[in-house]
């Protein structure tokens, strides 16, 4: 997982990494891949839950904040907003992209307005640690309502404990 925070994952290499994450724990539990052993089954018996994409995930938001709070050229690749041509075709994915899927169904300008606050960055990233890749997607779109609703709340010190509750209650 050397330089994961830098990967753009597609549908199809995500599939590859679970798959690849089912290998390792089938390795580790000693069964056979002869064994008609469902992917649930052997999670149940490792008593695991999939966890490589979210470990990517997480360390990609990490990296993220980092490079867009010091706003520098990394900032201006990963926003996508330097000079020049774009190629002809289908754009390919960029990693803002992937991680706004990730953290919920907000757009990708709202991101660079959160980053700047490490506190709620940092309980946008546990959120969406804790939830995985759930396709719950009402329970998502009520934590980005709230955040929104945090990022838009100017507060003083005393009201900052309020305005954080409301980002981690979901």
């Amino acid at each position: 997982m050397y330089g994961c925070e830098a990967w753009t994952i597609s549908k199809q290499i995500q599939n590859k990494l679970e798959a690849t994450e089912m290998w390792f724990l089938r390795r580790m539990l000693r069964i056979p891949w002869t064994a008609k052993k469902t992917n649930e089954r052997v999670l149940n018996e490792a008593n695991k839950r999939r966890s490589l994409i979210r470990i990517i995930r997480k360390r990609q938001a990490t990296f993220l904040g980092h490079v867009m709070r010091r706003g520098k050229l990394e900032h201006l690749v990963t926003t996508g907003k330097f000079e020049g041509k774009r190629s002809r075709g289908r754009q390919r994915e960029k990693i803002m992209d992937g991680l706004a899927t990730w953290l919920g169904p907000g757009k990708v300008s709202d991101i660079p307005a959160a980053v700047k606050d490490r506190d709620l960055w940092r309980d946008m990233i546990a959120n969406a640690y804790k939830q995985g890749t759930c396709d719950d997607d009402q329970k998502k779109k009520n934590l980005y309502m709230k955040v929104l609703w945090y990022i838009k709340l100017e507060t003083p010190k005393d009201n900052y404990q309020k305005s954080r509750f409301w980002v981690l209650q979901y």
